[in-house]
């Protein structure tokens, strides 16, 4: 019975977090979105059922590629920036790189 508090307990930052996180793409768009597509984030569910119940929610493994592949480059320099000593030998790197 404990364990279940404290997970309900640590469930509720998480749905208001995505809730921000939808209000704040919501807030950018004109339109309603036909389509949701997450990653399989229980308190993405959450968020969906409560600000956009008439979206349909898909959150299957290969649909999420597209924005996972869509930020890689980025993730990619990061990775090499991690072998830098200070932050403007980074800087240097990031600036001599073509994006």
């Amino acid at each position: 019975m404990l364990v279940r508090q404290v997970r309900a307990g640590l469930r509720q930052p998480a749905a208001s977090a995505a809730k921000r996180f939808f209000r704040k793409l919501l807030k950018g768009l004109r339109y309603l979105p036909r389509v949701l597509v997450t990653d399989k984030l229980a308190s993405y569910g959450v968020a969906h059922r409560e600000l956009m119940p008439s979206v349909a929610h898909r959150r299957s493994r290969y649909l999420n590629n597209r924005a996972e592949n869509s930020h890689q480059p980025s993730r990619q320099r990061e990775r090499g920036m991690k072998r830098f000593k200070s932050v403007r030998h980074a800087q240097r790197h990031d600036l001599l790189r073509p994006f």
